[in-house]
């Protein structure tokens, strides 16, 4: 683990984990990026950053500078014994805030920095890194940069009412309950949270609840993860990790979990490192 400074204050709204890595394996191979309700921003040095969905071997990329939106299905994230970079969380206030768009303009995407439509302090940044030889100087510039868009970009922070519709998904309410809590029908909030996040509100959810099992996951038994997080029971749960990340629970914690643990990971499920 690199050692840094929390996220600052200015930026925490838009950014819930920023993490320097410095990783070796040993040996080669490829780890799982699994679904989350936060877009994943990848900086990659020394090497660029090999990323492709799951099982699908032609969607691999290489990239200096990579950004994945919502998604429910793992990424594949290959290396060759050794990884180095900062992987930042962004929350969908931050895509607006940081990107310049909404999240679900790159929803489902595995979208190389080069290529997408972002300012262009955003597009600099990798090769600004490379050019920064020390951990501490790498994230400051970092934050340096994402405070001076943060500060020019104004508020454009989504409607409140369809903020309101997301926490509520993300605490277990059910669909019809949220859209009645906002005052919206079903069909009309299905509209703006996926021209929001690009996804449906409930696939929204299960990401949510696969995001917060997998926190829990190796800390507690299966059975107390699956009632915390709202699943019907232990099978459910095995069922929704399955069709989500790409392995059971049981797999994914002899495989990942170790290597999660190692990093001192905060958060930002569905990361290209996780």
């Amino acid at each position: 683990m690199i050692p840094a400074p929390p996220v600052p204050a200015a930026l925490r709204r838009y950014v819930v984990a920023r993490l320097p890595y410095d990783v070796a394996f040993g040996a080669p191979g490829v780890h799982r990026g699994l679904p989350s309700t936060t877009l994943t921003f990848v900086l990659p040095i020394d090497d660029p950053l090999r990323v492709s969905w799951a099982g699908r071997p032609a969607s691999l990329h290489a990239a200096w500078g990579s950004l994945s939106g919502l998604h429910t299905e793992p990424a594949a994230i290959h290396h060759d014994g050794a990884q180095q970079g900062i992987q930042l969380a962004l929350t969908l206030e931050g895509a607006r805030v940081l990107l310049g768009r909404p999240a679900a303009d790159l929803a489902g995407a595995l979208t190389d920095l080069d290529e997408a439509v972002v300012p262009p302090a955003l597009r600099e940044l990798p090769e600004r890194l490379h050019a920064t030889p020390a951990w501490a100087a790498r994230v400051a510039l970092v934050d340096r940069t994402l405070a001076g868009l943060a500060a020019r970009a104004g508020d454009p922070e989504p409607r409140a009412e369809v903020a309101h519709a997301l926490a509520l998904l993300t605490s277990g309410t059910g669909v019809e309950a949220a859209a009645a809590e906002v005052g919206y029908s079903r069909r009309r909030l299905s509209s703006l949270v996926r021209a929001e996040c690009g996804l449906a509100p409930k696939a929204y959810q299960r990401v949510a609840r696969l995001e917060a099992a997998r926190r829990l996951l190796g800390h507690r038994p299966l059975a107390e993860v699956a009632a915390s997080c709202g699943y019907a029971d232990q099978a459910h749960l095995t069922r929704e990790w399955s069709a989500l990340a790409g392995c059971t629970p049981t797999t994914w914690l002899r495989e990942e979990f170790p290597f999660v643990q190692d990093r001192g990971d905060g958060g930002g499920a569905g990361s290209e490192h996780d």
